[in-house]
């Protein structure tokens, strides 16, 4: 596994963990902005051909 790939999906991990962090601790506003970046990465990933396995 590359760097680029392996960076992207550490993002992933990583935003999955603060989405659901932020959705048990009812901040809808971070919430709304991790799931943002959770879209944007997986379209990354797709764009590039990254298999990113669902959770």
């Amino acid at each position: 596994m590359d760097a680029f790939t392996a960076g992207l999906l550490q993002r992933i991990k990583t935003a999955e963990s603060d989405l659901t962090r932020a959705r048990e601790t009812g901040d809808d506003f971070l919430a709304e902005v991790e799931q943002a970046e959770l879209e944007d990465l997986h379209r990354l990933a797709a764009e590039h051909g990254v298999a990113v396995s669902a959770a």
